[in-house]
């Protein structure tokens, strides 16, 4: 028998599933401060559902697929290794000038800069300057290098170091001769040139991925060190696989080049699995819910493709990489309930984590969460919670929820509401985002929702953005690890490439068959078969005059006069798609910035009933509950169907209660259930026909 494994390690719980021909298994456990315990934990879940020992388990185990917090975290809380950085002199401030110290919302008050990644006394200036053709201008000085390299190791105790140097990506024999200084000089010294790296234009976004990937080296050297012996002393025989930004995964020994692509790499199993079950449903314009223990993660697929940015924004950072398009708030099951210093209750961002979790675990928590709340408000039974597997105090949820309660002169009751109600508002403006910001109407797209207590909140955030109809799958609760056995092996890599329409199509066309070269000496090292490869060719490309680029698919094929055409139709249809139709200026000359290719190793889980949902079979109910609606925050008797599949059909309001997630059907709304296990949930349409 052969297995396949996908794991994701999130912040309160590790999820994990397995499949086979003999079937399918999901698990969690609780996730650890090591990272590796909560994912052995998980494993062993699947092992006694699967009946078997850990020799027999990992002997059949022919796939690991691992989505991981580490990176994510490390930016997320700014706690990473000691950084130094080498850049071309009179360069020296690029991290503090940015590109204004301005928050995210614009406010002329709001004047604090970028968290600080390299402190500037840990910058080095070097001797060395290229201009904008690629043109050596002055010879790096390697004496200097050397010199400061002693500085920042030696006297300043610098663990990791980035080098970025203006034009290097015209022309990156300055960088590779220090890269070349520094193996020979300190070989065990982590860094990254931002030549290798992220080869484009932007002189800030290139030095901010540069130095966050080398800020991380030290932490994913450790972390994948202890992992891959852990699970080489289990008996696991494969190789592990690791989820990336784009969309898809690479093997250990090429995350570790680049570990800066291992950032949000769980959410993106989850787009990926979104993006399988929306072809299995017949849906193509899909909004993703991944609510979380820290965070809710919202995405969207339009007509079956995965939105890819060229400047993904990394935590706080702008950044040059090509990443999935996932909007992140702080507003998951252990999001934190306080109040602030005007007296108003707020939710999150800061997270209670796996530990001491929520106060409902009973592990120390002492801080109200938004699980906590679900808890006082009825939405969660609290000898039910996993199965039964794992109880909850109520009591202590209830005293815990009264001191928050207090100042604010609320019932605790009214408190959980209250904290139920901020939550959905920040999951709806994250829905806001990715749709009406980015020039779609959120009522054309299904959401599908996932994470263990996404279901407590789906159908009221829908509610609030004027969704007509929302999904639960059938593995809702391990959704991201099934959707990381799904996910392709992806290569990318982008090279700034200056073209215009009106110069010969040659010059372009190197540039791409350099890029094709590249990725198929990455099919060969990861022995992808033939059959199972795809090249797709991307450029990023702008009207004269504008500031930032729209992404565009190329043919894959030779670039001629007639294609010339084609690709300025496509341009001009993206560019309209992004926003709004009549907004492109067809007048202006179109510049084309960067060429890019994605290379996709192609994943097939078929023959293995990958394709099928992970179930687990339980006892089948139903039963009266009061609860606190969640719409209006008073008290409502409810009919509560544990193991929904026995009903298949319910109007609402109801709740749908499973091993591990619990769906809260709204009143005026009716639920479903496929032959798959997804619940659909369709809710009263908000379109008006405009010639009434």
């Amino acid at each position: 028998m052969t297995i396949h494994v996908g794991i994701d390690v999130g912040g309160t719980f590790t999820d994990a599933v397995a499949v086979s021909s003999a079937g399918s298994v999901r698990g969690k456990a609780l996730s650890t401060a090591d990272v590796t315990g909560g994912i052995f934990g998980a494993l062993e879940v699947l092992q006694q559902r699967l009946g078997m020992s850990n020799d027999e388990f990992f002997a059949q185990v022919d796939r690991f697929v691992l989505g991981n917090t580490i990176v994510t975290n490390a930016i997320d809380q700014l706690k990473f290794a000691k950084v130094g950085l080498l850049t071309t002199r009179g360069f020296k401030d690029t991290l503090r000038i940015a590109r204004s110290a301005r928050g995210e919302e614009r406010d002329p008050h709001d004047l604090a800069p970028y968290p600080s990644v390299v402190e500037r006394r840990h910058t080095a200036e070097i001797s060395e300057r290229v201009d904008a053709q690629g043109t050596q201008v002055v010879p790096v000085d390697l004496t200097e290098v050397k010199e400061a390299l002693a500085d920042l190791v030696e006297n300043q105790g610098i663990e990791a170091i980035a080098v970025c140097f203006l034009w290097s990506f015209r022309n990156s024999a300055h960088e590779k001769a220090v890269g070349d200084l520094i193996r020979s000089s300190y070989p065990d010294l982590p860094f990254t040139l931002s030549s290798e790296l992220t080869p484009v234009y932007r002189e800030y976004e290139r030095m901010v991925t540069t130095v966050l990937d080398a800020a991380v080296k030290p932490l994913v050297a450790d972390h994948f060190e202890h992992l891959e012996q852990r699970l080489c002393e289990a008996g696991l025989r494969v190789a592990p696989q690791i989820m990336q930004v784009h969309g898809g995964f690479l093997s250990v020994r090429e995350t570790s080049r680049a570990p800066i692509n291992m950032f949000n790499s769980g959410p993106v199993g989850g787009v990926a699995g979104a993006r399988l079950l929306g072809k299995r449903i017949g849906r193509e314009r899909i909004l993703t819910a991944d609510m979380g223990g820290t965070s809710l993660d919202a995405a969207a697929i339009i007509d079956g493709e995965l939105r890819i940015l060229p400047r993904a924004q990394i935590g706080e950072f702008p950044t040059s990489l090509t990443a999935v398009d996932i909007e992140s708030i702080g507003a998951g099951g252990g999001s934190l309930g306080w109040v602030d210093e005007r007296g108003l209750l707020r939710v999150g961002p800061h997270s209670a984590g796996s530990r001491p979790g929520p106060v409902c675990y009973g592990r120390g928590g002492t801080e109200p969460t938004t699980t906590d709340a679900a808890l006082v408000m009825g939405l969660i039974n609290p000898d039910y919670y996993l199965g039964g597997t794992m109880s909850l105090d109520a009591e202590l949820t209830k005293q815990e929820m009264a001191r928050l309660a207090e100042p604010l002169d609320l019932s605790v009751e009214a408190a959980a509401h209250g904290m139920y109600r901020l939550a959905t508002h920040q999951m709806a403006n994250a829905v806001r985002k990715i749709t009406i910001n980015r020039g779609h109407d959120p009522r054309e797209f299904t959401m599908v929702n996932f994470g263990g207590a996404m279901g407590l909140f789906a159908a009221s955030v829908a509610q609030e953005v004027g969704l007509e109809e929302i999904v639960v799958p059938a593995n809702a609760a391990v959704f991201s690890a099934w959707g990381l056995m799904h996910a392709d092996a992806v290569y990318t890599e982008v090279r700034t490439a200056p073209w215009t329409f009106d110069q010969p199509a040659e010059q372009l066309e190197a540039a791409f068959n350099d890029l094709e070269a590249g990725a198929g000496a990455w099919f060969e090292s990861e022995g992808i078969p033939e059959d199972s490869r795809e090249l797709i060719r991307e450029a990023d490309m702008k009207f004269a005059g504008q500031i930032f680029e729209v992404t565009s698919r190329f043919p894959n094929q030779p670039i001629t006069e007639v294609l010339k055409e084609h690709l300025r139709t496509q341009f001009v249809r993206d560019y309209e798609a992004e926003f709004g139709t009549g907004t492109a200026w067809t007048e202006s000359e179109i510049l084309l910035i960067n060429c890019r290719i994605r290379a996709l190793g192609k994943s097939d889980t078929a023959g293995l009933g990958g394709n099928d949902v992970v179930t687990i079979p339980q006892e089948t109910s139903q039963y009266q509950r009061e609860i606190i609606n969640p719409a209006d925050g008073k008290p409502i008797t409810v009919t509560v169907y544990r193991g929904f599949a026995a009903a298949r059909e319910a109007s609402g309001p109801c709740i749908l209660e499973e091993i591990d997630t619990t769906v809260f059907v709204p009143e005026g709304t009716t639920a479903s259930m496929n032959d798959k296990g997804d619940v659909i949930v369709s809710l009263p349409s908000t379109r008006h026909d405009r010639r009434a």
